[in-house]
């Protein structure tokens, strides 16, 4: 099994390529069952609970299961940032803005080291 594909069944995703919001063939997916089977499980537990406990149970597991991603998860910090977006856009959104702001200071003080008057390209070249 190759890298890609253990990643993708370490963490419970709606599949995008779904019939209704994804939840059994994501279910499927994660472990690694026909997909026939888990539909005629979800079939027959809807026939068995009664309509609205099975439709309550699988909207609330389409709630609350994170979209698969749209382009394959290459590392587990990827994997980590993409979960904590699909948690809180707001937070992984502030966690970006301050790695760029980091970047930016770090940038301005390499500028201002380069461009300061006692830097001098001349004696930096010669010795």
């Amino acid at each position: 099994m190759n890298n890609r594909s253990e990643r993708s069944r370490r963490t419970l995703y709606r599949s995008r390529k779904g019939k209704i919001l994804g939840v059994c063939k994501g279910l499927s997916e994660y472990f690694g069952v026909s997909l026939k089977w888990t539909r005629i499980i979800a079939v027959l537990t809807l026939i068995f609970t009664g309509f609205w406990p099975a439709v309550a149970i699988y909207l609330a597991a389409a709630y609350f299961m994170s979209p698969e991603p749209i382009v394959p998860l290459e590392s587990d910090l990827e994997e980590e940032f993409y979960n904590s977006y699909t948690a809180s856009r707001a937070m992984a959104l502030g966690r970006l803005k301050y790695q760029f702001d980091r970047l930016d200071r770090r940038i301005q003080r390499m500028e201002s080291v380069v461009t300061g008057k006692e830097y001098n390209w001349e004696q930096r070249l010669n010795s």
